[in-house]
Order: C-alpha cells, then structure tokens, then sequence
C-alpha cells in the first residue's frame, strides 16, 4: 500500500469524517509521478488538528498545518517527497454553495462553477454513507440555463457598461500610471471573462489553472482571435491607455459576437 493510500484510510477512520476525495489532475489520467495530491476530506465537523497532526506525522517530512489562504487545508509533502494538499470541507456547507449555484442559480463574479466542476471529476476514495456519492448524482445534471444566463449578466456587466465595470478601473488605473492596480484589475477582468466563455459552452469552471489551454480543448465556441487577444492583452499591463483600450475593446467585441 502507498503511502498516500495509508494516509487516506487513516483519515477515513475519524469519525468526524464522512468521505474522503482525490481531486485535480490525480483523479484523472494527466499526471505523473511528481503531480502533487488534493485530498478532500468531508466531515460532519473539522477533525481538530492535533487528532490531523497524529496522523499526518506518520506519513509525511513536513507539515504546515491549518492553512487558511483559501479553505482550512494541511499542506504537506508526504515520505515520498509528493506534496499533498488536504483541504476540510464541512458536508453539510458543501451541499448548501451547490444547490445556490445549481438549484437556485447564484452566480457569482467569476468562478462561479468551481466546486460543482470539483464534485463532477473527483475520484471518491470513502464514502461511509454514500453521501458524497448522492451528491454527484443529484447534481449530474445538464447546465441549467438560468445559471448561464445569470453568470452571462453579471460577469458581462463586470467586464463593460458601468462606471465600476474592470475595462473603466483598469484604464483609469493606466492613467495614472499604477501598474500594480492595472494588473490586480486586469486578473479580475480576465476571471469575469473566462466565467462566461465556460458559462456560454455549457461547460463547469476548471479552476484558475490552465483556463486557456482547458477552453482551447474542450469549448466549441471561442471569441475570435481567443488566445491571441488574450496575450496581447496581458503583454500591454504596462503599455499606453490608448493600447490598453485597444486590446480590452477587441476582447469585449469578439466576445460580444459570440454572445449574439
């Protein structure tokens, strides 16, 4: 048994813990032998961490525990010199953020399929119950359409058409010459974008990982001049405002095309 098998069934016999997932490219064919591990560990409350920390010496040479960046996650490299990153989700919570995006059709200022993509291609490695199991089921559904529209409207209105709109900050930014907030604004921009290319193909939210090369392969309906504009787009974080328009307005055109 691997070391990161031993680790998994160890935390399977919490009782806090209800399922036990492996995500990202390990759950599926893309990776190889150096990829890093995302567990997910569903529990009904957070194992505390010195009950994570007995278990967690055992398997692996390092250990930050209790990060909180993003979600409440032990980030690791195993004996083997694999990292793992292990992120706690409260079930019960988990439902709850799939049902608003699915069922009542939330949709929020990019990424807004994230955790619905997540449950869809994680491998299940425990189940006690089958809930995790009953929650792939009932949200193996096709994109609902209401969903599409609303993270169409709201994204779209963040990218152009109001005074607070990203194109608008980002050349007011490059006005006066603050860099530092043209790229935070341009990030934003480029998240609202890519929420409504995976939104308008019917497709859930990858992640902030290679969103270029996953629409390149999987959308079949991409803005004209896609991966180009994109690049000129991020080549011009620093150039004049007249480039900057320039490059955002051909972005929100082509965009716009495909809308129609």
């Amino acid at each position: 048994m691997t070391v990161f098998a031993k680790l998994w069934k160890a935390f399977s016999d919490l009782p806090e813990v209800t399922a036990i997932a492996l995500g990202g490219s390990r759950s599926g064919e893309t990776y190889d032998e150096t990829s890093d591990y995302d567990l997910y560990i569903y529990c009904t409350s957070i194992p505390d961490e010195n009950s994570r920390e007995s278990i967690l010496t055992k398997y692996c040479s390092y250990m930050e525990m209790s990060n909180q960046f993003w979600e409440l996650e032990d980030d690791c490299t195993l004996n083997n010199g694999v990292d793992i990153d292990i992120l706690y989700r409260n079930i019960c919570h988990f439902a709850t953020d799939l049902e608003n995006v699915i069922e009542k059709y939330q949709a929020g200022n990019g990424y807004t399929t994230c955790f619905w993509h997540n449950l869809k291609t994680c491998k299940i490695l425990y189940d006690a119950d089958g809930e995790l199991g009953k929650l792939q089921e009932r949200f193996n559904v096709p994109f609902p359409p209401k969903l599409k529209d609303n993270i169409i409207s709201r994204n779209f209105s963040l990218l152009t058409g109001h005074l607070p709109s990203y194109d608008t900050q980002i050349l007011k930014a490059a006005k006066r010459k603050d860099f530092v907030s043209v790229n935070h604004r341009v990030t934003a921009f480029l998240e609202s974008y890519f929420d409504i290319i995976f939104a308008v193909n019917e497709l859930t939210h990858p992640g902030e990982k290679r969103m270029m090369s996953y629409a390149k392969a999987h959308a079949s309906l991409l803005p004209n001049q896609f991966e180009k504009s994109l690049n000129a787009l991020l080549m011009s974080i620093t150039a004049s405002p007249e480039i900057l328009e320039k490059q955002l307005r051909e972005i929100i055109v082509n965009l716009e095309r495909i809308l129609s």
